[in-house]
């Protein structure tokens, strides 16, 4: 970003533009914030409050304009990161499917041992059984660890006790009379 002239602008406007997946572009709301009003310059007299609203209402526009930038990216990265995924997802699909043929191998290999076929197709149907009930056991001793978020809780009842003394304090306190 430059500044310029009393303004924000941006260096790449390809970075303002939002695409909507069909391949079109569109502008982004916020293309610059400006940091000083339309003809007051250097020889213009303002009063301090008006320059303190001033300063507040460009910290709000430069907050906001920052805001609209960080979930601009974040929602950009997401899109990539959830492409990504795809591939992934996909590959852990092939993968699974893949397996049957190992073993289905493991039990042609156990007949051409000497076992029957269908004693070598039962060791490795027993064998694939137990891998899932340890692998169950694992995720069923992690799970039931997971406990409430007590401190989140414990915040949001101590605001919810403060918000409701203030509220108390306020009502027992005598308004003044007009």
């Amino acid at each position: 970003m430059l500044f310029a002239r009393g303004t924000i602008t941006s260096v790449n406007s390809s970075q303002n533009k939002q695409h909507d997946g069909a391949g079109t572009t569109a502008e982004s709301a916020v293309t610059s914030i400006p940091l000083s009003e339309e003809g007051t310059g250097s020889g213009g007299e303002q009063s301090i409050g008006s320059l303190g609203r001033d300063v507040a209402t460009h910290l709000s526009s430069l907050v906001r304009g920052e805001l609209e930038l960080a979930k601009a990216e974040i929602s950009n990265e997401a899109r990539k990161a959830l492409k990504g995924s795809v591939y992934f997802v996909l590959a852990l699909t092939v993968l699974a499917f893949s397996s049957f043929f190992l073993f289905f191998t493991l039990a042609e290999g156990l007949h051409a041992l000497g076992l029957w076929r269908w004693a070598s197709f039962g060791i490795v149907f027993l064998v694939m059984l137990l891998v899932t009930i340890v692998l169950a056991l694992f995720g069923y001793r992690r799970v039931r660890k997971i406990s409430a978020p007590r401190r989140t809780m414990d915040s949001l009842r101590e605001t919810a006790q403060l918000r409701h003394r203030h509220s108390q304090d306020s009502a027992e306190r005598p308004q003044p009379s007009e």
